[in-house]
């Protein structure tokens, strides 16, 4: 069997680059230190209706005056709904789920975290405008997913 060395040359060059972008990834997987993160924060799922947090979500400030709010993502809703919250501030929002993976994303913002049973997701955005804002679950939870939407109320500056 005959191979062209044209044949030849694409073969070798093909493999080449497999091995480059194989190469590539290893090592900065090992350079970068890529790891999964060891600063998660867990919540027994199971126990969530009696978290001092999370059984009664409500949005509060905290004594240094930064505002929380606790968000239980579960079928086929959010809880607190609606969310009251001054624009200007810095909100910072702490998700769990005690079901299934939900998602947690804020129409018209960067705003998106996914909500898993058992974790802790955390981050913190401002709403530069007053307004109404919908939440939406963008990972597939069930059969009404379509259906959960909750809604952030932001309103004027902070008091």
């Amino acid at each position: 069997m005959s191979v062209n060395v044209y044949e030849k040359v694409w073969m070798w060059g093909a493999g080449g680059l497999i091995v480059l972008f194989v190469a590539a990834i290893g090592i900065t997987a090992v350079t970068q230190a890529v790891q999964p993160p060891s600063h998660i924060e867990t919540i027994d799922p199971a126990t969530l209706a009696d978290h001092p947090e999370f059984g009664d979500p409500q949005v509060h400030t905290t004594a240094d005056g930064k505002i929380v709010v606790p968000v239980v993502a579960e079928m086929f809703q959010f809880r607190p709904d609606p969310i009251e919250v001054p624009a200007h501030t810095p909100i910072t929002f702490r998700i769990t789920s005690g079901d299934v993976v939900h998602g947690f994303e804020i129409v018209g913002t960067n705003a998106n975290a996914m909500a898993i049973p058992g974790y802790v997701s955390q981050f913190t955005v401002s709403f530069q405008k007053a307004g109404d804002y919908d939440i939406v679950c963008n990972e597939f939870c069930g059969v009404m997913h379509h259906m959960m939407v909750g809604t952030i109320t932001v309103k004027g500056e902070h008091p």
